[in-house]
């Protein structure tokens, strides 16, 4: 996911990506604890992407005030 597309994104949106990578990062992990993944380097990019709408998201908090 790139940065810029998070940056023009509305903040329900932003919430509901957050939703729904939190949901993909469980099931990932749990397929990795079940050795039934079958590309170890997903959590970690589902990590990243994660953390990148956090980091939009406390930018425009930040903004707000």
């Amino acid at each position: 996911m790139e940065p810029r597309e998070l940056r023009e994104a509305s903040d329900e949106e932003l919430v509901v990506r957050e939703r729904e990578l939190t949901e993909t990062l469980f099931l990932l992990r749990l397929r990795q604890r079940t050795n039934q993944l079958d590309s170890p380097a997903k959590v970690g990019q589902t990590r990243r992407d994660i953390a990148r709408i956090k980091t939009v998201q406390r930018a425009r908090a930040l903004a707000r005030k």
